[in-house]
């Protein structure tokens, strides 16, 4: 049993000068369930290679990003040298994890590669989850019937109202809640920068950061049901 985390390699955003990347904790959170449960996990990008982490994301690092930043073979595996989505293959993976972070806006929805990875994992009984801006990677993944894997399902990502406070509404590509509703997904918010995760078969979705460990918690049970 695997899980395939998938990362970004946006190091800033597009129209300002402003640095973007990973948020970690979206990463280290998450992957720390699949630590405490035995499972293992293997890290892609769009491009392979370096992931950059939001800057934002480092300043309160908690005791979680702390033992996975300071832990070099994790850093060199899921920061330094990630999978190309040509080195993957899916049947290797009963699920895929999205994380966030902006530089996602960016790079996820127009990879069609990891899209093949992701569609592949799906129509073979496996998860697909994502969190916060990661859930844009879902956008062109489809289902067996060649259908987009968000419409009609229940589904939460990063809220327009997060977006508005963080202050960065005017600053990205398209707003992640409304290009969900755009796929026909039946968005759910909860209250900005609480936990939230939304379950729906095979397709799990949390809300933003703060969303990443439980997240992970429910993974782990739909992987060991």
């Amino acid at each position: 049993m695997k899980v395939l985390i998938v990362l970004t390699n946006v190091e800033k955003y597009d129209n300002i000068e402003r640095p973007t990347g990973l948020w970690l904790s979206e990463l280290t959170h998450f992957y720390d369930v699949l630590v405490k449960n035995k499972i293992d996990a293997d890290f892609v990008s769009p491009n392979g290679g370096y992931v950059p982490l939001e800057p934002k994301s480092i300043l309160d690092m908690d005791q979680v990003d702390w033992a996975y930043y300071q832990d070099e073979d994790f850093r060199n595996r899921a920061l330094g040298q990630t999978l190309r989505p040509d080195e993957v293959n899916p049947k290797d993976y009963a699920a895929i994890y999205y994380a966030g972070g902006h530089g996602t806006m960016w790079d996820f929805p127009g990879s069609e590669k990891l899209a093949e990875v992701a569609s592949a994992i799906y129509k073979e009984n496996g998860i697909v989850s994502a969190v916060c801006h990661g859930v844009v990677g879902l956008l062109p993944v489809v289902d067996e019937n060649g259908q987009s894997i968000l419409a009609g399902r229940k589904v939460t990502g990063f809220s327009n109202e997060e977006e508005e406070a963080n202050g960065t509404t005017n600053n990205v590509p398209f707003l992640t809640e409304d290009s969900l509703k755009e796929k026909g997904a039946d968005y759910q918010a909860g209250k900005a920068f609480t936990e939230v995760v939304h379950v729906d078969g095979r397709l799990l979705t949390g809300q933003n950061p703060q969303s990443a460990h439980l997240l992970g918690e429910k993974v782990v049970t739909a992987l060991t049901k």
